[in-house]
């Protein structure tokens, strides 16, 4: 019988994958599956889940948020293990899980995952790190980061907005300079977005995203005066593709991003690297199961 490594996070989101685990293992023992289960922990090394892989393994099931599945993605990578992964996404965005339409019923992603074939899909490098949805920059990209864990598991969503209010003072101007094949801009900015995936925050603004191009796509918005910035939010929150000379938008597969600014990157909600930045699209980079 081949085995699924399975990976939790049992702190993502509202600590639901705790009452799906056993059900997890049901619907996989029924596919004449055994899975081997591996609860994060912190303060540990998430590597160490795939110290046991060989080739009795199918592939690799991910139950967490964009975060949880990136560092899954970065330890693979480390460790040059290429099965495929399953994603069952119960963080607090799960941005990428519904990118790739995985439902967010336990069972239903569980399904979908054991009746599907592998599709290899792109992947984001920034420096010498892995992403799987977005990286970005500027104002509010660590909200993430700041929001603490007990409060985002309590009030979900709301805790980042909750958070993004306390950063409002901060509001201010940012000097950047994009260097691509396709677009050059030095000036001032915001926020600066580089996706894999579609959305940040549930918000869709990479419409034209495709998870196998071999593009990203990068999405910034220009500092402009703040009373000019409000019709581009509620076009935000509508939906509707920002077709503005107030935000950039453009695909690549390289792109070099500098500046001196006191800001922080970040990768899904984890801290990025230091600029300079130097962002890739690894066309093919990894395998999914579970895509519609």
């Amino acid at each position: 019988m081949k085995k699924v490594r399975f990976i939790y996070n049992p702190y993502s989101g509202e600590n639901s994958i705790i009452n799906e685990l056993d059900n997890v293992i049901k619907l996989h023992q029924e596919a004449n599956l055994t899975v081997v289960p591996y609860r994060i922990q912190r303060g540990r090394d998430l590597a160490e889940a795939l110290d046991i892989i060989d080739e009795t393994y199918s592939y690799i099931l991910i139950a967490g948020g964009d975060g949880t599945v990136d560092s899954l993605v970065n330890a693979m990578k480390q460790r040059n293990v290429n099965l495929p992964i399953g994603i069952l996404p119960v963080g607090t965005a799960n941005d990428f899980g519904k990118f790739i339409n995985m439902p967010s019923d336990i069972e239903e992603a569980c399904k979908q995952i054991l009746d599907s074939k592998p599709v290899a899909v792109d992947l984001g490098k920034i420096n010498d790190k892995y992403f799987i949805n977005v990286a970005s920059t500027g104002l509010f990209t660590d909200i993430s980061q700041k929001t603490d864990v007990n409060l985002k598991n309590t009030m979900g969503k709301l805790a980042y907005y909750l958070k993004g209010l306390e950063e409002l003072p901060n509001f201010r101007k940012l000097k950047v300079k994009i260097s691509s094949k396709e677009c050059d801009y030095e000036g001032e900015m915001y926020l600066l977005l580089v996706f894999n995936g579609q959305t940040a925050g549930n918000l869709n603004l990479a419409i034209e995203a495709e998870i196998t191009d071999g593009k990203l796509d990068v999405v910034m918005f220009k500092a402009i005066p703040i009373i000019e910035l409000l019709p581009l939010f509620i076009k935000l929150l509508k939906g509707e593709h920002l077709d503005s000379d107030k935000v950039v938008y453009f695909k690549t597969d390289n792109v070099y991003i500098e500046s001196s600014e006191d800001i922080v990157t970040d990768i899904d909600g984890e801290r990025g690297p230091d600029f300079p930045l130097r962002i890739k699209c690894i066309k093919g980079g990894i395998k999914l199961l579970g895509i519609k």
